[in-house]
């Protein structure tokens, strides 16, 4: 069993800390700012001993020197992490597993916002941190990969339980609604906004949502095919509502 904290950092990331409660053991998943992740940890008294990266952005390996040598944690992810940081000591692919303590997690291959970002499903605990390959609403930018590559990747999440919580890396939900708002005219869609409006307008988090909600409000999950796909993602990229 696990517990997550979750907290903000930076201008709009999400840092999580996962613990395993069989073991007391604790991974941090990516490390977006290692000051912050280090002081929180310390206020609950946990002791991290892992880092696992989705993939290689500043905003998410950038805080792994730091982690490491205040916690010597060992560091799991994908290759490409090797750009601006250590060597991870394991380098992940989708299709492996990973655990923290007792708990056990798939590795998925979620290519696209970079070549080699992968997610972690918790199948026991029904949790997956995906990074920034799905959001709430939305989706990653395709930096590096394909469109044919990112529509792959979000039909695996797809696929995963619909109960599924998922804990994507920014708080970009407004955003994401207006774009979903200009393209889809699904009367549940336009409840889910209301409901994110009000959630913001108390300062609340739009993160976890769950897979259910994605599938089911989600003008990207909801493409139906890379070409359709290609052609709602370049709209995003240049969308100014």
């Amino acid at each position: 069993m696990l517990t997550i904290h979750q907290f903000p950092v930076l201008s709009d990331n999400y840092a999580f800390l996962v613990r395993d409660e069989e073991t007391s053991e604790v991974a941090t998943i990516d490390t977006p700012d290692g000051p912050a992740i280090l002081s929180e940890a310390q206020k609950r008294g946990w002791a991290i001993t892992q880092i696992w990266n989705t993939h290689w952005h500043p905003d998410h390996a950038g805080g792994n020197a730091a982690i490491i040598a205040a916690t010597g944690a060992k560091v799991s992810g994908p290759e490409e992490v090797s750009r601006i940081a250590p060597m991870p000591d394991t380098v992940l692919r989708g299709g492996e597993q990973i655990t923290i303590g007792a708990s056990q997690a798939q590795v998925i291959d979620v290519g696209g916002h970079t070549l080699n970002h992968i997610a972690y499903f918790f199948p026991q605990d029904r949790v997956a941190f995906v990074g920034d390959s799905l959001f709430t609403l939305g989706c990653g930018r395709l930096f590096e990969g394909t469109p044919e590559q990112m529509w792959a990747s979000l039909s695996r999440l797809a696929d995963l339980p619909g109960e599924t919580a998922v804990y994507c890396a920014h708080e970009y939900t407004e955003a994401n609604l207006r774009f979903a708002l200009s393209v889809s005219t699904l009367p549940a869609l336009k409840e889910r906004g209301e409901h994110i409006l009000a959630q913001r307008a108390r300062g609340e988090a739009t993160v976890p949502t769950s897979i259910a909600l994605e599938r089911a409000t989600n003008p990207f999950l909801q493409a139906g095919d890379a070409a359709r796909f290609a052609t709602l993602r370049a709209a995003k990229d240049v969308f100014k509502g």
